[in-house]
């Protein structure tokens, strides 16, 4: 023990100098120092002027490091990949030195780490090691397998064909067999049974994604390696069996849902026979088999998913809160529809809520989904099918307030919303989040076959003068938009009211004087002119405010950002004007190539037109004729520039005057 002074005391000293001082500072260098030091804290505990500072210098325990994840050796895996079980089994017999860094331990091959001495904890079995992936051995096997493989096949029947042919003999039943189906791949499912006898528990370990050699033999679609692998987990006891098969990933799927996916009913049958349960997971409301065969067309599967299932224990659960029936209406699957809607009234278990209402994350039940299914002469039957299962769901609206009704109407099923109305009247007010009607969705999406079919019935009346939140009826948006088509059928109903103004005071006739420029031009047939003039020949009127008010307002709303119209019109500018010389261009062509040509000069008469001798030809009246269609796509292309250049009046003085300054130049040519 060491002093402040830095010499060595001896333990008499110590306590002398402790004795005679009424307070030191020491430090424990050693072992041997801080059992002393323990001591002397116990001997003067009673001692309150002494203060000691206990400094223990701590030895770091030495741990042996963990063996890092080996990965598999390159051996095994191309052993485990070719299903070579005769050279596996000589491998993890130990009677082959192939793989490189391991030796034996008698029966099973080990890796010798020479970090760790010679710790026999540290010594792993070779089928321990794993792919990037995660994979066992097992894994690779049950992957690679190719009893199914037609390639394979045909290589192992044309082998016992050449031998047959060298023996000069008939072949065996068995031989037979194995040239018609192909062969089976006995070699990988005997190299399955030889990893399983050295290490069992990889039957039951999970790769990185989640997966158990099951799942990659069902992904494979490899239907010998499945009931092998069911086999090897029998004979630990059925309990071992269902534990295989409900086994979930990192997808919350299992087997089955593999076998669906790549459509093999095989595999379906042999899962579904060794648990009639197995349709039912997950529990937890994740996608369900059944969901998936619906999504992929598998009408076999389906079939047999549902004859298999235990009562109550069948699930029709999908992704994001859907069920089967919003994959059948998504898939317009008509049969799958009519099964679904029956199961849901005789095979409902627990986790199944009433699928026609159940709703997704965004609140859509299937009949969200089938209102948007349309055709032209027809209500869609998909549409009909659940509307008759459940009319309740046409007033159940999802997370944005909009009813089956607003989808059918967005998406112009016409035909749809006629079936609605007719089986459930009072659903033609229903209103979105917004305050709009269907029809207000019509117009906003600009389905006027919607509107035209509205209009046309009499028994819609009540709804034409409806307002959203903004106090705006169909009649007003629809001049908004500047749309004719939607226009037309609106001011044909009687029932409409002209005048009518909404949360801003602006009546129809407001809005379609906002939509004319005062300043610039604009053609007489532009659908916004014509709108207005209409309004005012139908007697409409303007809302109750001052003139000036009106005028502000109306400056306000067409108001436009000027630097971005600037660069529409330098945008425009080139190709206007490029259009315009080429009609120019090939309108003086046309007026000076005279159809036919001129004489050759060697000739008499010679440079004259070879059509000038006739009279009123049908060549001499094209002649005469095509300079005055180009002139009129002169004109015409003027007007183009009119409407349709840039909203500002620059925009349009200059392209009218660039169109009427070719057009004279023309006519005066």
């Amino acid at each position: 023990m060491s002093s402040s002074n830095g010499a060595e005391d001896s333990p008499s000293e110590t306590n002398a100098l402790v004795e005679a001082m009424d307070a030191k500072l020491m430090m424990a260098t050693g072992t041997g120092d801080v059992q002393q030091l323990k001591h002397l804290v116990h001997r003067q505990e009673q001692d309150s002027n002494m203060m000691v500072v206990v400094m223990a210098k701590q030895t770091a325990s030495v741990e042996k490091p963990c063996p890092q994840q080996r990965n598999m050796d390159p051996h095994l895996l191309a052993l485990a990949s070719s299903g070579s079980s005769e050279e596996l089994q000589t491998l993890l017999n130990g009677e082959n030195s192939q793989a490189t860094g391991h030796g034996t331990d008698g029966s099973l091959t080990t890796l010798r780490a020479s970090s760790y001495g010679g710790d026999t904890e540290a010594n792993e079995s070779i089928l321990a090691w794993m792919t990037a992936q995660g994979d066992t051995a097992l894994h690779v096997v049950a992957a690679c397998s190719q009893g199914n493989n037609l390639f394979t096949r045909f290589r192992e029947a044309k082998h016992i064909l050449v031998e047959q042919n060298n023996k000069k003999r008939h072949p065996t039943r068995a031989e037979r067999h194995a040239m018609t189906t192909y062969g089976d791949g006995d070699n990988f499912l005997e190299s399955t049974r030889i990893i399983y006898g050295k290490a069992k528990h990889l039957l039951f370990v999970q790769n990185n994604k989640g997966d158990t050699p099951l799942h990659c033999a069902a992904r494979a679609g490899k239907s010998n390696m499945v009931a092998c692998l069911i086999d090897l987990a029998s004979s630990e006891g059925e309990n071992r069996i269902k534990e295989l098969l409900r086994k979930e990933n990192k997808h919350k799927e299992t087997a089955l849902h593999e076998a669906v996916r790549v459509g093999n009913k095989d595999i379906v049958d042999l899962l579904m026979w060794k648990d009639s349960e197995l349709a039912n997971f997950p529990e937890d409301g994740g996608t369900s088999p059944m969901y998936l065969a619906i999504l992929l067309k598998w009408d076999e599967i389906v079939k047999t998913l549902y004859d298999k299932s235990s009562h109550g224990k069948l699930s029709f659960s999908g992704p994001n809160g859907q069920n089967a029936l919003h994959a059948a209406v998504l898939r317009h699957q008509a049969q799958d529809l009519a099964k679904l809607l029956k199961w849901n009234e005789t095979h409902l278990c627990p986790q199944n809520k009433d699928l026609t209402t159940q709703r997704d994350e965004t609140g859509s039940t299937p009949l969200h989904f089938a209102a948007a299914v349309k055709f032209l002469f027809r209500p869609s039957n998909i549409c009909r099918q659940v509307l008759e299962a459940n009319p309740d769901a046409l007033y159940q609206p999802d997370h944005a307030g909009v009813f089956p009704i607003h989808v059918a109407a967005s998406a112009g099923a016409s035909w749809n919303v006629d079936m609605f109305v007719k089986r459930c009247p009072g659903s033609a007010g229903l209103c979105d989040a917004k305050g709009k009607t269907f029809l207000h969705v019509a117009v906003e999406k600009k389905e006027a076959n919607v509107i035209r079919s509205v209009c046309r019935n009499l028994s819609l009346s009540w709804i034409m003068n409806m307002v959203d939140n903004d106090g705006n009826t169909a009649l007003h948006l629809a001049v908004e938009a500047g749309s004719l088509q939607m226009f037309c059928p609106l001011l044909a109903n009687p029932q409409v009211n002209l005048n009518l103004p909404n949360s801003r005071g602006e009546t129809p006739l407001d809005i379609a004087q906002y939509k004319i420029p005062e300043d610039g031009f604009y053609h007489a047939l532009n659908s916004e002119v014509q709108i207005c003039h209409t309004l005012r020949i139908a007697s409409a009127v303007n809302g109750v405010r001052r003139h000036g008010h009106l005028k502000d307002n109306k400056t306000v709303r067409v108001k436009h950002d000027e630097s971005k119209e600037m660069e529409a019109v330098k945008d425009s500018t080139g190709s206007l004007c490029i259009g315009s010389v080429l009609i120019a261009t090939v309108t003086f062509g046309v007026t000076f190539a005279v159809p036919g040509g001129y004489v050759a000069d060697d000739r008499n008469n010679g440079g004259t037109p070879i059509h000038a001798r006739s009279s009123g030809g049908p060549e001499e009246r094209n002649c005469h004729m095509c300079p005055q269609f180009s002139r009129a796509a002169i004109y015409e292309y003027g007007i183009y520039l009119e409407t349709s250049s840039s909203t500002t009046t620059v925009a349009h003085e200059e392209g009218a005057n660039l169109g009427m300054v070719i057009f004279s130049i023309c006519y005066r040519g």
